[in-house]
């Protein structure tokens, strides 16, 4: 692997950003320069789904980020965001100054794709993974293009259908459209659920695999289970059903059915929205608490509820539901999307279809059943499918295909001695 030269003059300065461009880029040729002459290869990771309050992206790319330096010690990792300045952390996440998103919940969009592919291309990577479309994901095909090396897109959402959702059907196609033409130009697309998949055949893209998210089982685990401490946190009698959600309040999440549901259903029946409640009204019955940015935190609530509650019909994958099965909660969501590919008669209850009708019909039977058994085979499931190590195997053995480095294959030493 050769170093690229990244000089400052590709920016386009501004007076005041003068150092801390030139700073930070002086670090990052000097943490390349370092992998190449060990010659271990690099991954980057790209994206600007990764922000304050970012869910299921941020803590897949942070759990690789672990598994890689505990697994792969042959292997460099380094992850490129969107900031609000031009930064390194100590942990190595590099951060390019971004403007804040309107009404975007802190996610930050960056102002220039080619200007992205350089940051990307001065770490001199061996593999690059992008997790979006949009300028990051761009950037990443510049920076291949010009470093030659592979760029895996990994097909996190579906922006079509989001537009669709948000702005109606007109805008559909042309985002469709524009979606088709980057993923196209990817060496691989992962897609994390065969509904996914499914999809980005429909708009033409090929070179598709599966791979399917995974859970941090130790963190998201029954043991966090306190059902008094809840109880006595949000104020419910014990004869209480707790329902929960977490996530962001975003509209495809349909918290509006899981509130409407939960009204139709009524004693002993309660909401428990962690996060999603942010700015909602007060309705009877639901609970808001706010946002938690510890994932243990997150356990011990959701470990504590009695179900999990999911209404998106066309969530890409859903790792929070796999992070409530493995604290050995059933789940409630809709037979539709990525969740109905996780989610199963034996691990908790599908509804029809995505309205509050059916859906509250799927809660009351899932209450019909022994919730604690199907919490059991849940936990299981998870450990034996979907834990970590599991998943991040099978993506080094994809990054070892496409980039030809058999360090990606390689297991750390000791792992090798204990065969």
């Amino acid at each position: 692997m050769s170093q690229i030269d990244i000089q400052e003059a590709e920016f386009s300065l501004l007076p005041a950003l003068d150092e801390q461009i030139g700073n930070t880029l002086s670090r990052l040729k000097t943490m390349a320069q370092s992998g190449t002459q060990s010659g271990r290869p690099r991954l980057v990771d790209t994206t600007m789904l990764f922000a304050p309050r970012s869910g299921g992206v941020k803590r897949y790319l942070q759990a690789k980020g672990a598994w890689l330096a505990a697994n792969r010690p042959g292997v460099d990792h380094t992850l490129v965001v969107p900031g609000a300045r031009h930064h390194i952390d100590a942990d190595g996440i590099l951060r390019i100054r971004s403007p804040k998103l309107p009404f975007g919940d802190g996610y930050r969009w960056p102002s220039s794709a080619r200007k992205w592919g350089a940051w990307v291309s001065a770490l001199n990577p061996a593999v690059i993974e992008a997790g979006d479309p949009y300028s990051a994901g761009q950037g990443a095909l510049e920076a291949g293009q010009r470093v030659g090396a592979p760029v895996v897109g990994f097909c996190h959402s579906d922006p079509a259908a989001l537009a669709a959702l948000h702005f109606g059907e007109w805008a559909k196609k042309p985002v469709e459209k524009r979606w088709a033409k980057v993923f196209s130009q990817f060496d691989r697309v992962v897609s994390p659920s065969r509904f996914i998949a499914r999809r980005l055949e429909e708009a033409g893209i090929d070179n598709i695999v599966i791979r399917p998210l995974g859970v941090e089982v130790d963190t998201f685990h029954p043991d966090r289970r306190d059902r008094d401490w809840l109880l006595k946190r949000t104020g419910l009698p014990k004869d209480a059903r707790l329902l929960c959600f977490a996530g962001r309040p975003a509209k495809e999440k349909n918290v509006d059915i899981l509130i409407d549901a939960v009204q139709k259903l009524g004693d002993p029946y309660h909401l428990i929205l962690v996060g999603a409640g942010q700015g909602m009204p007060a309705e009877e019955r639901v609970i808001a608490l706010d946002y938690e940015k510890d994932p243990k935190a997150v356990a011990r609530i959701v470990a504590s509820a009695d179900a999990f509650v999911h209404a998106n019909d066309k969530e890409p994958f859903g790792l929070i539901v796999l992070e409530a099965m493995a604290c050995g909660r059933p789940v409630v969501g809709v037979n539709s999307g990525g969740v109905a590919e996780t989610v199963d008669d034996s691990v908790g209850q599908l509804a029809r279809s995505a309205n509050a009708d059916d859906y509250a019909e799927a809660i009351a039977a899932l209450f019909e059943r022994d919730i604690e058994a199907l919490g059991a085979a849940a936990r299981v499931k998870t450990v034996e499918q979907f834990a970590w190590p599991r998943v991040f195997e099978e993506l080094s053995m994809l990054y070892g295909e496409v980039s030809g480095c058999a360090e990606f294959a390689m297991p750390a030493p000791d792992m090798r001695l204990n065969g």
